[in-house]
């Protein structure tokens, strides 16, 4: 759901957000009102627009708490470009791995495809029309270069084959709209896969890719290839190609970048694994402080250069995430501090909180098993004393055990429903009740054993 102006006020934001993620109400607010303030600076004159910049967020609290679904939701309401980067993936300017500014690169080919996406709809029959001519010429090769014997019928009078040679064509699209040629095989020409970036950074790892994308492109018969499929597989191929080539690319990445530098949202998770602990500055921590000294520019606003052109990066928001266990935010450099505004902590999921999201969120893990279960006839009811009984024990693992937050859930019910789900094929037509008897003997023992829960649950 995309919220427009007049929708989106903070507390419809905050509405929204709760359809998806149980508590964390500072949070929601938090990101309600970043959002709002970025939908305000697209209302204001263009000598303010400039001077308002985004006010990047914080968010500290332990695993599984939905620091990361908080910032995929809010994405999805403002149908802003967004991606996830792990801080603990970056490495310094000068070595070896992935560079900071390809998080910039990364969401801005996100966007382009979003857009992409988007204008599909405009030109997808245009798109369907010219793959079915396209499959009808593979399926009658050389037709129009030798129609007499293609035809079959030797006639030495011209005027006939067009004739001859329309009908087996009309022959042939009625058993293609049929689906009666679906299964036979054709031989095709398709593109090779041959995107590389100019200027795009120095990741060593797609230096090979690169230089041989450029050497296909300059070999006889360009980026071309071809394959043998089937008609049903030559239709995808065929269709994805002429949405690419119907697509106004140069008006879809300008539309992309205007997007990425007002609306874009990179979330940067872990961003404590790179603090320095305790201001302490040798061994391992010159190089994460070093990650952050090539951070800072980015949130700042600096220009990166990727394959789609320049992208400013001042007015993208950032939101960073971290536990902050063995850390804390005071321990990163000042400068990058400052650039983190805006902090917010999320709490401990406790018993109530497992109940809730176990049933009150639109697509809750309840409901998934229910809706898998279903699909091999077999009806899954989970009673209220169940429910109750398996966010108790996964509050008492977290407390036995490492704190895993909402993710403990997962494992809880794929160890309870284990057998239920292998014998599915076997029990079709079944109605399965999950009481909390149920739980107490697939699970009682386990969580009560401190060290079967941390290797088992």
């Amino acid at each position: 759901m995309k919220l427009n102006m007049e929708e989106s006020t903070p507390k419809s934001i905050v509405n929204e957000l709760d359809k998806y993620i149980i508590g964390q109400d500072s949070a929601k607010k938090i990101v309600a009102i970043a959002l709002r303030n970025r939908m305000r600076r697209a209302l204001l004159d263009e000598d303010m627009i400039n001077e308002v910049s985004p006010k990047n967020i914080i968010m500290i609290g332990p695993t599984g708490v939905g620091k990361t679904e908080i910032a995929r939701r809010l994405s999805k309401l403002a149908k802003a470009p967004f991606i996830k980067v792990e801080a603990t993936k970056f490495t310094e300017v000068g070595y070896v791995g992935r560079d900071v500014e390809s998080m910039v690169r990364d969401l801005m080919a996100s966007a382009v495809s979003m857009v992409k996406t988007e204008m599909q709809d405009g030109i997808e029959e245009d798109a369907k029309q010219r793959t079915e001519e396209i499959l009808l010429d593979y399926l009658l090769p050389g037709l129009s270069k030798d129609k007499k014997k293609d035809v079959g019928f030797g006639n030495p009078d011209k005027s006939i084959e067009p004739i001859e040679e329309n009908s087996t064509r009309e022959k042939f699209r009625v058993m293609l709209k049929e689906g009666k040629l679906e299964d036979k095989e054709i031989e095709i020409s398709v593109s090779k896969p041959s995107s590389f970036e100019i200027l795009g950074g120095g990741e060593f790892q797609n230096m090979e890719m690169n230089i041989g994308a450029i050497t296909g492109m300059l070999s006889p018969g360009g980026n071309k290839k071809k394959r043998i499929v089937t008609v049903k597989q030559a239709r995808e191929i065929t269709l994805a190609e002429q949405r690419d080539k119907l697509i106004d690319t140069d008006n879809a990445v300008d539309i992309a970048r205007d997007r990425v530098q007002n609306m874009g949202i990179i979330f940067i998770d872990e961003i404590d694994k790179i603090a320095a602990k305790g201001g302490r500055s040798g061994g391992q921590d010159v190089s994460r402080q070093g990650v952050q000294r090539d951070i800072l520019p980015i949130v700042e606003g600096s220009k990166v250069n990727t394959k789609h052109g320049i992208v400013d990066t001042s007015h993208i928001l950032f939101i960073a995430a971290g536990a902050f266990s063995m850390s804390k935010p005071s321990d990163l450099i000042p400068e990058l501090q400052g650039r983190f505004p805006l902090r917010v902590e999320l709490q401990d999921l406790d018993a109530k909180a497992f109940e809730a999201i176990l049933t009150k969120p639109k697509a809750s893990l309840t409901k998934q098993y229910i809706e898998l279960l279903k699909t091999e006839d077999v009806e899954l009811i989970f009673k209220d004393e169940a429910i109750k009984r398996i966010a108790q024990i996964a509050a008492d693992v977290n407390n036995k055990t490492e704190n895993i937050g909402a993710r403990r859930l997962h494992t809880i019910l794929e160890h309870l429903l284990e057998d239920i789900s292998f014998n599915a094929p076997d029990t079709k037509g079944e109605k399965i009740e999950i009481t909390k008897e149920f739980v107490d003997e697939r699970l009682k023992d386990l969580s009560q054993d401190r060290d079967l829960s941390r290797y088992i649950l």
